[in-house]
């Protein structure tokens, strides 16, 4: 077994995704992280005129895999369902739903697009939304750098009557409205679209934003319009900047959370 990997921005994989799918046969991996702007594709082969093939079309680099790799790998990557409240329960594939107390389960496959809950930012971001959520039904939800989607579908599941996810990366738009489809969910607006140009209307009660500090405090002045702020992909070593810019805008910090080297925080404007 041999694996091809490379690293690559949006525009190089949007212009060549389709290629990627009909090589990879439905084993293609695109793994994007917070802040970053690029992602590192992989996919999966299983001869070494394959991979060859691989490189001399795209680029990029390949190794042969151990013989055991699939029984190393699976015993060291066991993720668990990750739990929110008491209301959601956020599983990899359909066979790790989770039944119990939980009221709602979402399936959001790894390596697509960022976040499946797993991360730090979007586990922290999952769990002030469902605080704010709690007992109340917004009626406006707006997710920037939507990604997966998660937050979205979450936003859903707690009740949200208006969703609108957006993210500047197609494949992520892609990604999202398949997790919509994967897990029944209607009614949910996501937008290819560049958040610097975002445009905010209407009364919109809940924004979460999982996205670099830079570019958080850039899009602060239209943020402010919001009544609830869920803002993530904040380094702790920024946390200062971060929060010097929060209140410099008149944003009330309601909460920060810290968990490794991220922060996330919940926010109110003050408007």
């Amino acid at each position: 077994m041999y694996l091809w990997r490379k690293t690559a921005g949006p525009c190089w994989l949007s212009a060549r995704e389709k290629r990627l799918q009909a090589r990879a046969h439905g084993a293609l991996a695109i793994i994007a992280r917070p802040g970053r702007k690029h992602v590192q594709i992989e996919i999966a082969c299983t001869s070494r005129n394959e991979l060859r093939k691989l490189v001399e079309e795209f680029g990029g680099r390949g190794k042969k895999l151990r013989r055991d790799w699939l029984q190393r790998f699976a015993h060291k990557e066991k993720p668990k369902p990750v739990r929110i409240g008491k209301r959601l329960v956020v599983v990899r594939s359909p066979t790790r739903r989770e039944a119990g107390s939980f009221p709602h389960t979402l399936i959001v496959p790894a390596g697509a697009a960022f976040g499946t809950g797993e991360h730090a930012t979007t586990a922290m971001s999952l769990r002030l939304l469902e605080e704010v959520t709690r007992g109340t039904e917004p009626k406006f939800v707006v997710d920037l750098g939507t990604g997966s989607g998660i937050l979205a579908l979450a936003a859903k599941c707690f009740g949200a009557r208006r969703v609108v996810g957006i993210d500047i990366d197609p494949t992520a738009i892609s990604t999202a409205k398949a997790s919509a489809h994967l897990n029944k969910i209607d009614n949910i607006d996501f937008q290819l679209g560049d958040v610097r140009r975002w445009k905010p209307a209407g009364a919109i009660e809940v924004v979460t934003a999982n996205l670099s500090s830079e570019l958080l405090i850039e899009i602060l002045p239209k943020l402010k319009r919001s009544n609830w702020l869920m803002l993530s992909g904040v380094l702790r070593a920024q946390e200062k900047e971060f929060l010097r810019a929060l209140r410099r805008h008149k944003i009330e910090i309601v909460d920060v959370r810290r968990r490794g080297k991220w922060i996330a925080v919940l926010a109110k404007s003050s408007a």
